[in-house]
């Protein structure tokens, strides 16, 4: 598990984001393609790497948008519960943020226009913003 608040960042490290409660995406050197990568690291979260970015940001807007989840134990292709009990919007959004899935296929999956997607992960991501600020507001660190 990634223990943000503790652990120490490597030379080939650098921080991308530093959000609230010791959450965090890493840009990471990489020397096999040279393409760097995007590691999100929370406590009591075993970390994820993405390709790029923007991904990486999303998959902390969904974290802040359902208080925190993990996806130990739900094998390759499951999702973690607190997705799927967040509703619609935020079980697009996470589909977004995994491999070989793309804005027009989760559209196909839920029988929606493309733009409609784009339309929920704006909804995800404003939401987590406000989640965030109001932590701020609060002193949370």
């Amino acid at each position: 598990m990634s223990k943000t608040d503790t652990r120490s960042i490597t030379p080939n490290e650098s921080i991308h984001e530093q959000y609230v409660l010791d959450v965090r995406i890493l840009e990471v050197s990489t020397s096999d393609d040279g393409e760097p990568r995007y590691r999100f690291e929370a406590p009591q979260h075993q970390g994820k790497e993405f390709a790029d970015a923007e991904t990486a940001e999303l998959y902390a807007d969904i974290y802040f948008f359902t208080n925190g989840f993990a996806e130990e134990g739900t094998g390759d292709r499951g999702v973690p519960p607190e997705i799927i009990g967040s509703g619609r919007a935020v079980l697009a959004a996470y589909f977004l943020t995994l491999p070989n899935t793309d804005r027009d296929w989760v559209a196909s999956f839920f029988g929606l226009k493309p733009h409609r997607v784009r339309e929920y992960v704006s909804w995800v991501e404003e939401r987590a913003e406000e989640i965030r600020t109001g932590a701020e507001a609060e002193g949370v660190e």
